[in-house]
């Protein structure tokens, strides 16, 4: 049986980690990292995952910062509202949570974001210069991703990468990353002839597509590590359950490591914007 891939247990001591590094900011530095977390509208997920992000925030001494703003807001309200925050020298990051009302474009919003506060790394030139190897802002599930993926197997130099979607949020920033890592990366996506063949020849395989247990035994190498990004809720024997886009049960028996969903990438997508935050206090106080 393969091994499982820990997420919640890598992000519990990357967060004691921070929680040490804010304290000592505070008392050595008098800077205390902030957070700014905007939520638009009554989306119950987005309200749960704000809850999430929050509560982690004082867990680690982070000041979190929080607008509610009701789902009449206008596109127009929010940019205001971003640029007093970008103003803010009191404010070290900005998360808009994402999906905002219909009347909001998001691409606006990300667009808005100062470079340096975008703790989610969506900015298009914190994405450019991931693109090109120069790291700035990451987005939060690729760098956990590559984390699990660093302590699972160490040095991943040469290995075939195959990544399973091609978003601006996990897929595209997923296979630079593992580029830099000198893999050899493969991303497929909805338009990929042979799919499952490609897939079978991945060392590493990262799911990010959002359609529940698509990824099945017979897509997976023997020894292959799976990364499986996807959080789907489904109804099954009557219940409401968490899975991923990788048939977890499928493939264990056959695979080197592999993520489980919930419990894999989910924590550190958390624990990866607490890392974000807290670097980017430390760059716009000039601390190395």
């Amino acid at each position: 049986m393969g091994s499982i891939i820990d997420g919640k247990a890598f992000a519990d001591r990357l967060s004691e980690s921070l929680k040490l590094e804010v304290a000592s900011l505070i008392a050595n530095h008098n800077l205390q990292p902030s957070i700014a977390v905007v939520l638009v509208g009554d989306d119950p997920a987005s309200h749960v995952y704000v809850r999430n992000k929050v509560r982690r925030c004082e867990q680690l001494g982070i000041e979190s910062i929080e607008h509610r703003l009701p789902s009449s807001t206008s596109q127009e309200e929010l940019l205001t509202l971003i640029e007093q925050m970008n103003q803010d020298s009191n404010i070290n990051g900005i998360l808009v949570q994402l999906p905002v009302p219909d009347q909001i474009d998001d691409k606006a919003v990300i667009d808005a974001i100062a470079p340096e506060k975008d703790v989610d790394g969506f900015h298009i030139l914190n994405a450019g210069a991931l693109a090109v190897g120069q790291n700035q802002m990451i987005p939060c599930t690729p760098l956990g991703s590559l984390m699990l993926l660093k302590d699972q197997l160490g040095n991943l130099s040469g290995m075939h990468a195959v990544v399973i979607g091609r978003s601006n949020i996990v897929g595209k920033p997923m296979a630079s990353l593992l580029l830099q890592e000198n893999c050899t990366v493969t991303t497929v996506h909805s338009r990929t002839r042979n799919i499952e063949e490609i897939c079978r020849t991945a060392d590493i395989l990262v799911a990010a597509v959002g359609i529940p247990r698509m990824v099945k035994a017979d897509w997976v190498k023997e020894g292959a590590t799976i990364i499986d990004v996807g959080i789907n809720r489904i109804e099954e024997d009557g219940k409401s359950r968490l899975v991923g886009d990788v048939d977890f049960a499928d493939v264990i028996d056959k695979v080197n490591a592999a993520t489980p969903v919930p419990g894999g990438v989910g924590p550190m997508t958390i624990a990866c914007l607490m890392y974000n935050t807290v670097a980017a206090a430390k760059k716009q106080a000039g601390i190395s």
